[in-house]
C-alpha cells in the first residue's frame, strides 16, 4: 500500500501545471487541457494542490467562486492513491474556501457513471439535485457522444459541521 504523506493545500500555481497535467490524463478519459487550468489561474479561480512531504502532488481542485456560492469544476486524485482519503482532504480545502468567499452553497456536476465520486459526495453530504443531459464527452458503444451529469449541492454551512470545521 502507499503511504500517503498530508502537508496540507497549498494555491495552485502555473509551474505546477505538468503534474497537474500528469494525473489529469491519467485520471480521466476525457481529461481538461493545459490551457482550461491556465485559463482558470488566470482568471482567478480558486485552485489548489495538495502535496506530499517530497513535493509530489496528490491531488488538486479548480473551483469558481460567485454570488454566494462555490460550483466545484474539478477535483482530482492521484489514480494510485485514490481511496485513502485525498479526496474528503481536497474537499475539505473546497468547503474552507467556499466559507472564505463567502459561498451559501457549493455546486458541483459528476459523471453517473463516475460511481466512486457519487459515493464519495453522497458521504460528504452532497444531495443531487438535478440531471443535465448530454453534459460531459463519452464513448457510447465505442463512437463518440455525451453523458449526462448529475448535479449536485449542499449548503456550505451543513458541509462544515458534518466535518466538524466549526
Amino acid at each position: 500500500m502507499i503511504q500517503v504523506a498530508r502537508t496540507g493545500l497549498r494555491e495552485m500555481r502555473m509551474s505546477d501545471l505538468d503534474a497537474v497535467m500528469d494525473i489529469e490524463v491519467r485520471a480521466y478519459e476525457f481529461a481538461w487541457s493545459r490551457g482550461n487550468f491556465a485559463d482558470s489561474l488566470a482568471a482567478g479561480y480558486v485552485a489548489q494542490v495538495l502535496c506530499d512531504e517530497s513535493g509530489d502532488m496528490q491531488g488538486y481542485y479548480v473551483a469558481l467562486a460567485g454570488v454566494e456560492e462555490m460550483h466545484l469544476l474539478n477535483i482530482t486524485v492521484e489514480p494510485r492513491l485514490q481511496g485513502q482519503g485525498i479526496g474528503l482532504q481536497l474537499l475539505d480545502g473546497v468547503v474552507l474556501s467556499a466559507t472564505l468567499h463567502g459561498a451559501a452553497l457549493l455546486w458541483l456536476e459528476v459523471r453517473p457513471s463516475n460511481q466512486r465520486a457519487l459515493r464519495l459526495y453522497e458521504g460528504y453530504g452532497l444531495h443531487p439535485v438535478a440531471r443535465r443531459r448530454a453534459y460531459y464527452p463519452a464513448l457510447v458503444d465505442g463512437k463518440p457522444g455525451r453523458e449526462d451529469a448529475i448535479v449536485m449541492s449542499c449548503p456550505v454551512e451543513t458541509l462544515r459541521r458534518r466535518r466538524g470545521m466549526d
